[in-house]
């Protein structure tokens, strides 16, 4: 029988609850098992455990069905992940990285996006085992990371 596979996505600083509401509705429409929020993160939940209404009218509900935990530092939950055997996915623009079609999947697979402005820092990117980029024809040299992380996995899951 043929082992299910189950993938994994950490938003690492996003700074925008609009972004992260909708990169969990991505998340449940693309068959995501778990998001980790890390570093500055907003989670479904403020700090008093209620419920965000910013981050749920962009999510639309799949806060409620998407597993998620938040980790305050990447690096740790990198190490665990690589230990657990996850294969180790950043969606970024970088010097090293592959066209995002040519990605081969594992049965364990960890997609890791970064920061609005910036990315993922070098020091995380180090810690991957592919840095997938998808090409830009424009003059804009990157898309908006919900919509980046949207288009990587339905590409990379093959849909």
């Amino acid at each position: 029988m043929k082992k299910q596979q189950e993938n994994i996505l950490i938003l690492h600083n996003i700074r925008s609850v609009e972004n992260v509401g909708a990169m969990f509705r991505t998340a449940d429409a693309a068959g995501i098992n778990k998001i980790y929020l890390t570093g500055y993160t907003p989670t479904p939940l403020d700090r008093f455990g209620r419920k965000r209404r910013d981050l749920a009218k962009s999510a639309l509900g799949a806060e409620e069905f998407v597993a998620w935990e938040q980790k305050k530092s990447v690096l740790p939950l990198l190490a665990k992940l690589k230990k657990d055997n996850f294969q180790i996915i950043a969606i970024e623009q970088d010097e090293k990285s592959i066209d995002y079609k040519k990605i081969k999947l594992q049965n364990k697979n960890v997609f890791i996006v970064g920061t609005e402005v910036t990315g993922i820092p070098k020091n995380v990117l180090e810690k991957c085992d592919i840095v997938a980029e998808i090409p830009m024809r424009g003059k804009k040299e990157s898309l908006n990371v919900s919509v980046a992380t949207g288009i990587a996995l339905f590409r990379i899951l093959n849909f």
